[in-house]
């Protein structure tokens, strides 16, 4: 039995932006489906455990990007668990170009969730049994680290979740909030780098109806944020992020 499992894909139109790469959005998108069917491959997809009222919630994660991939490229994200608590594992991930170069890795922290009860659970003996551990990390970075919330707003900017913004699991999709945090860069920086890394943690869940307002400040490295997702009504603090970002070439 491998202790990796592989899942293919080939950037389409719409995964692209102006510069005809893969958005970051697009990156955490695929990410998130090479997980699904990793789960799917041992018998407990997303919807089976759906329909049990269970699912993976993710809490914190960083990507570190080299390159995005461009419009019609075939990539490979190669994931695997690192290692397991009762209630949580660590879900590393490597992404590959056709050639097998490395463009980007990913490791994010996952905790086994009752849907209903709101609360984690222990994770079946089946899916452990059937999910080997491979102890190698594709990054060497501490995502369960607190990072401090900020309170500046570059831009004055809200948003409202609507009901496309709601997953399965009856919350805002973690998605949503790397779109919110991009559209408060400034444009400067959107226009003339590229996101290298981000590093986030989710805190607290929004829902359906909720005002989202957007903080970020720049953080003491060159080109780097420091993010903050609050609910208007009561400050609530739902996401916190650094996002590194580098030049165009």
């Amino acid at each position: 039995m491998k202790n990796y499992y592989e899942h293919s894909f080939e950037l389409r139109y719409f995964e692209v932006n102006k510069f005809g790469e893969a958005t970051p959005t697009t990156i955490l998108t695929l990410l998130e489906e090479t997980a699904a069917e990793h789960c799917l491959s041992i018998n407990h997809s997303l919807k089976d455990l759906q329909e049990q009222n269970i699912g993976w919630l993710l809490v914190s994660g960083i990507i570190n990007m080299d390159r995005y991939p461009i419009y019609k490229e075939k990539i490979t994200i190669r994931t695997w668990l690192s290692s397991y608590s009762t209630v949580k594992g660590f879900r590393e991930n490597i992404i590959y170009d056709a050639g097998g170069n490395i463009i980007g890795r990913a490791k994010g922290l996952w905790v086994f969730f009752d849907i209903l009860k709101r609360r984690p659970i222990q994770i079946f003996d089946s899916i452990k049994e059937k999910w080997p551990l491979l102890s190698e990390e594709s990054i060497e970075h501490n995502i369960v680290k607190k990072i401090t919330p900020v309170t500046a707003q570059l831009h004055d900017m809200e948003f409202k979740v609507n009901r496309f913004d709601i997953d399965a699991y009856g919350h805002v999709n973690n998605i949503r909030y790397l779109q919110w945090l991009l559209e408060s860069i400034p444009d400067d920086i959107m226009d003339n780098y590229y996101l290298h890394t981000i590093d986030g943690r989710f805190i607290h869940e929004a829902n359906f109806g909720d005002i989202i307002l957007p903080y970020n400040q720049p953080d003491e490295i060159e080109n780097s944020y420091l993010h903050t997702i609050k609910t208007q009504a009561d400050d609530k603090v739902c996401a916190t992020a650094k996002t590194i970002w580098k030049k165009r070439g």
